[in-house]
């Protein structure tokens, strides 16, 4: 079978000799993301995989539909940039990709430390060679409630890792995981939001959630929240965000994905201006730890990635279906 990979990177090559071999694929590499411009690469292939930040909108699958593709792997966990209506109704089936979640979830136990004792504050003093202690006074993790906002695999990860550290741990998910009991208290969403001095996201991204983070619930939230997001940009409205951090309501953020990131993260912008003002404007505060959508980038996930998503499409050849199969 023929699978072409779209967004593929050089640190993705040796997984995707690896399980190709292991799944006796013959797979094209193609470092352009999936578009309705480079979707004609596809043509004569029998499956596609891809990323999330390929844009899998129903022109994209219309065209696949007419290459006779019916499978296609995203080797990413979220699934926003895919049109599931438009797959089902052309016949494509999808899937997602499930890796380690302690990639995601140690990362945003470091960003909580990191706003805590005020690390963006204290790399930009040194970088002017400013070492006092003004500006660094910081809160220790034993004090604080933090709320966790999604209890899936990434956010139990987050709950089983804060045990050590002594803090009350408080979650809202509408599917509570029978796995956290004793690790944290379920509450509503108001009532997180009341009660949480740190607040992390581990949301898939859906039509009912954009912006749950907003100039509404910032309000309801305590004076000097933290805000840690490692899932989805779309999920904070940055505008809001930026209003609270600049009146004090919101201490500190920390934010590895951003609102229409797409052709800003993981590109190489230091030769031209940054055409993402709102990422201008975080970028200058001394508050807010700014990552290029990194948090998943573990050679453990990277690894778990390609074979999930060659792993996915080797079942939809064989059997019809696959574990992570996607529906409208």
């Amino acid at each position: 079978m023929k699978v072409v990979a779209y967004a593929a990177r050089p640190d993705e090559y040796a997984a995707f000799e690896r399980y190709s071999e292991e799944f006796g694929f013959a797979i094209t590499l193609i470092g352009d993301r999936l578009s309705p411009e480079s979707v004609k690469e596809a043509k004569g292939h029998d499956a596609v995989t891809f990323l999330g930040n390929c844009q899998v909108d129903r022109e994209v699958l219309h065209t696949l539909a007419e290459y006779k593709i019916q499978y296609i792997a995203s080797r990413s966990a979220g699934f926003n940039n895919v049109d599931l209506v438009a797959a089902s109704e052309l016949g494509i089936q999808v899937s997602n990709a499930q890796y380690s979640p302690n990639s995601v979830g140690e990362f945003a136990i470091l960003s909580m430390m990191n706003l805590l004792r005020r690390m963006p504050v204290s790399y930009k003093k040194s970088q002017i060679n400013d070492f006092t202690l003004r500006g660094l006074q910081g809160r220790e993790l034993r004090n604080q409630v933090v709320g966790i906002i999604g209890t899936g695999k990434i956010g139990q990860t987050v709950a089983q890792g804060l045990q050590g550290f002594g803090c009350k741990v408080i979650g809202y998910d509408p599917y509570p995981s029978p796995q956290l009991d004793g690790l944290l208290n379920y509450v509503e969403l108001d009532e997180l939001y009341a009660q949480a001095d740190i607040i992390t996201l581990h949301v898939p991204l859906t039509g009912e959630n954009q912006g749950m983070i907003g100039a509404q619930s910032i309000a309801k939230m305590k004076n000097e929240v933290l805000i840690v997001n490692s899932a989805r940009g779309e999920l904070v409205d940055t505008v809001a965000l930026i209003a609270g951090l600049r009146s004090g309501k919101v201490a500190g953020a920390a934010l590895d994905v951003l609102e229409n990131e797409v052709g800003t993260l993981h590109m190489d912008c230091s030769l031209e201006p940054l055409s993402h003002e709102p990422l201008a404007l975080l970028k200058n505060m001394p508050n807010v730890q700014i990552t290029g959508h990194s948090a998943f980038y573990t050679r453990q996930s990277v690894s778990d990635m390609v074979e999930a998503g060659l792993g996915n499409l080797h079942a939809f050849f064989t059997t019809g279906t696959a574990p992570n199969l996607l529906s409208a």
